[in-house]
């Protein structure tokens, strides 16, 4: 694998990093708490590196090919966005300087950005679709490395950019509470319409 396919790659994937969805709303809500954002970007991309190892394997062909799993991931994934949602929209966050950390709160974080990411069934569907494309067969490589390689790529993007929406967050915010609630209820709703366009598309077929 050349470097001009590394670069190709990940112009295509940065693409996808920078637009905002439901990994963005969650790093929002992480940068309104305190402490919590590298945990939970750590979450976040914990589930990118599940969805690249389940695609290297070769699993994800498997799995597209069955539209019952495939319709399992996809409710898991609306339930629980829908879930956190409306969690967030009933007790907005709001950027405390003296919040004291909570007992395990680093591990929840951590755990349910691995939901929020690895339960997506659109970030499985991304990799599925990108990562062989950009494998090549002849490579000295073995595919299977390559995607991982290649995942690796999208994930340092994504790790990169979720850090700065976390921080930058959390610094713009802090000084104004009231706008960080709006802003928390704002991620929250994003996470509500995620999940219903997930559903709606599952239902439609």
């Amino acid at each position: 694998m050349t470097l001009s396919v590394f670069a190709a790659f990940w112009g295509v994937s940065i693409l996808f990093v920078i637009t905002p969805g439901a990994d963005w709303a969650y790093a929002i809500s992480a940068g309104l708490k305190h402490r919590v954002v590298v945990p939970a970007v750590g979450g976040l991309l914990s589930g990118h590196l599940l969805a690249t190892m389940v695609v290297a394997g070769g699993v994800g062909t498997l799995i597209a090919s069955h539209p019952v799993a495939m319709s399992v991931l996809t409710v898991a994934g609306a339930g629980y966005l829908l879930w956190l949602g409306a969690n967030m929209l009933a007790r907005p966050s709001t950027p405390r300087a003296d919040e004291a950390q909570v007992s395990g709160s680093w591990e929840r974080w951590a755990f349910r950005g691995l939901c929020v990411s690895g339960l997506n069934p659109k970030v499985f569907l991304l990799f599925l679709a990108l990562l062989p494309q950009f494998a090549d067969a002849t490579a000295p490589w073995p595919v299977p490395m390559q995607m991982i390689a290649l995942g690796l790529v999208h994930t340092f993007s994504c790790g990169v950019i979720y850090l700065l929406v976390g921080f930058g967050s959390q610094a713009v915010l802090r000084a104004r509470p009231d706008a960080a609630r709006q802003v928390s209820r704002f991620s929250g709703a994003v996470m509500i319409i995620i999940a219903l366009v997930l559903s709606i598309e599952q239902l439609c077929g």
